[in-house]
């Protein structure tokens, strides 16, 4: 694929529901494409890039444009699948120079590409991330989907910036059941700060 042609699974008006800027209104670019492949991902339609259009970073830009116009919403979410699957630079430059600021979503399993005023690594157990991304990240948001995890992302704190964020995310589907571990790790560790998925209980994309 060209580099400067990116699937696009949808673009939308919402709110950041986890991590750093929960609660923010932003609009969301997902990129489609995944080989992650994780078992609970509540975007699983997203993995096949070949099921979805391919935009130029410029048409990228104008869909953005016309569903923010008449607002002032600066925060874009470029998102996926894992978006460091693709040379994000021709886009996130483009986003830029018409004055938006990034926000990159990705696993961290890819090195990282393009420009960004912040960066969210969300590492899965499926893929370990690349230390380049981990390096780079100025928040660190983990899934936890059972107890073990806490442990597993423990190993790559040492790659992480000094003043990088600390988010502990229970998975959705067993928030429940996870929850009273969180709380009693991050009773132990007061770096670390609870996300939950914001969105899903207001009932927004």
């Amino acid at each position: 694929m060209p580099k400067s042609l990116f699937p696009i699974m949808e673009q939308f008006l919402s709110f950041q529901g986890e991590g750093h800027f929960q609660g923010t209104r932003a609009y969301f670019i997902r990129l489609a494409g995944c080989d992650v492949g994780c078992v609970w991902c509540d975007v699983k339609d997203s993995w096949d890039s070949a099921r979805h259009p391919v935009k130029s970073a410029e048409e990228i830009l104008v869909q953005t444009q016309k569903d923010l116009q008449g607002t002032r919403i600066t925060e874009l979410i470029l998102t996926g699948g894992e978006p460091f699957m693709y040379d994000i630079n021709p886009l996130s430059r483009l986003l830029q120079e018409s004055h938006y600021r990034i926000h990159i979503e990705t696993s961290g399993a890819y090195p990282p590409t393009g420009t960004w005023d912040w960066l969210c690594v969300s590492p899965k157990k499926f893929r370990p991330p690349h230390r380049s991304s981990l390096r780079k990240a100025n928040e660190y948001k983990v899934v936890i989907y059972h107890p073990s995890d806490l442990l597993w992302m423990e190993q790559f704190l040492p790659d992480l910036p000094s003043d990088c964020h600390y988010y502990l995310q229970p998975e959705w589907s067993r928030q429940k059941q996870i929850l009273p571990s969180l709380l009693d790790y991050m009773s132990m560790h007061p770096e670390w700060h609870l996300s939950l998925q914001t969105h899903n209980y207001v009932g927004l994309p």
